[in-house]
């Protein structure tokens, strides 16, 4: 390892091994304690295109180091060969900490979570598990890897843990709001984000985006109906059409009208077929939000704004509905406020995870 590269990511692990201020002590990753080395290589491979069956898609491409460890430029991701994904990447900021993964929750460790979108057949389509591996078997580069790593070859559980560990080491926090409210320095955060904050207390906001004693995660971890999955599906079999992104930053409104591919989300309910888990989305964290659009479960909102906005209005009353989310009567200034505590909420090794990111080249 390059002495350059084996700094940074030693930089980031020393980081994660001791939580910067604002977030709790790391989860336990019990079974695959973290190292530099099986950082390094679950880096490798969350860059490496040839871990698709085609080998011309990874990870990063969907979970991209300068947008966020999401996607800016689509509301939802291209798979493999165009084909479409329903839900908005999220961002990877501070994944250690979630007790579910994806926005339904349907995995719940890390090690387990990387299989998925290596198998399903609109994101990384490979056929099978043992495919993964003779990919990675038949690559001389990773000769000699797994074993300085794992002390094995590779397997199915190396493979897992090692993209575990890389993902684990992307810990963020020590932003102005973590200064000013946990570290006490009343200059660290501007006013206008002090007032939003305030307003954030008051509106409720955080009984979902939780903010403790000592540090916030700004999630619950729970699920909820937020109305936006209910909206979007009504919208979707109503029939009219909105605009379509052709390309980032060029919308259209088509004047002729075509069939779209049907696209049903019922969101918790997918992973526990229970009824009442209909529309129900796991709470985001808000920690570097303003780095991660578009927002919601589907990509839906462009801005921090209109998210706020959407909240403002109401959401479409329907069965399921959270009780708590009701018309707030904000005017544009309480807005702006709101908008700057969220951009407070920014870490301040964003940087730096992104140099480490990129720090050796991949196939």
């Amino acid at each position: 390892m390059h002495w350059l590269t084996a700094l940074l990511l030693l930089g980031t692990l020393a980081m994660a091994e001791a939580a910067p201020l604002g977030l709790p002590e790391l989860p336990n990753s019990a079974g695959n304690p973290s190292t530099a080395e099986k950082a390094s290589l679950g880096r490798k491979l969350f860059f490496d295109r040839r871990l698709s069956f085609n080998g011309s898609l990874s990870c990063a491409m969907c979970h991209i180091p300068e947008q966020g460890f999401t996607q800016h430029e689509l509301k939802t991701p291209v798979g493999i060969e165009g084909r479409l994904v329903k839900r908005n990447a999220p961002s990877l900021y501070n994944v250690a900490y979630r007790r579910t993964l994806f926005h339904d929750g349907r995995e719940n460790r890390l090690e387990d979570q990387v299989w998925q979108p290596l198998l399903r057949h609109n994101e990384m389509a490979n056929p099978s598990i043992g495919f993964v591996l003779s990919t990675i078997r038949q690559s001389a580069d990773y000769r000699g890897l797994f074993e300085a790593a794992f002390g094995t070859a590779v397997d199915m559980q190396s493979v897992g843990a090692a993209l575990a560990s890389y993902q684990r080491s992307l810990v963020s926090a020590n932003s102005p709001f973590d200064r000013w409210y946990f570290g006490g320095d009343k200059q660290a955060m501007a006013e206008a984000a002090v007032r939003g904050f305030a307003l954030f207390r008051t509106l409720g906001c955080v009984s979902c985006h939780t903010v403790g004693a000592k540090s916030a995660l700004f999630s619950d971890g729970l699920f909820h109906d937020t109305g936006v999955g209910y909206a979007q599906m009504m919208k979707v079999n109503s029939g009219p059409q909105g605009t379509i992104r052709l390309a980032p930053g060029v919308e259209v409104t088509p004047k002729v009208h075509f069939e779209l591919p049907p696209v049903s989300d019922l969101g918790r309910y997918e992973a526990t077929g229970l009824a009442q888990d209909r529309w129900k989305y796991r709470t985001p964290s808000l920690r570097n939000v303003a780095l991660t659009p578009p927002y919601m479960h589907d990509g839906s909102m462009a801005t921090l704004r209109a998210v706020i906005e959407y909240y403002n209005r109401g959401a479409v009353l329907h069965d399921g509905l959270d009780s708590r989310l009701q018309t707030l009567g904000l005017s544009d200034d309480e807005i702006d406020d709101l908008v700057s505590f969220l951009q407070a909420i920014t870490g301040d090794n964003i940087e730096q995870l992104q140099q480490n990111a990129r720090a050796v080249a991949y196939p």
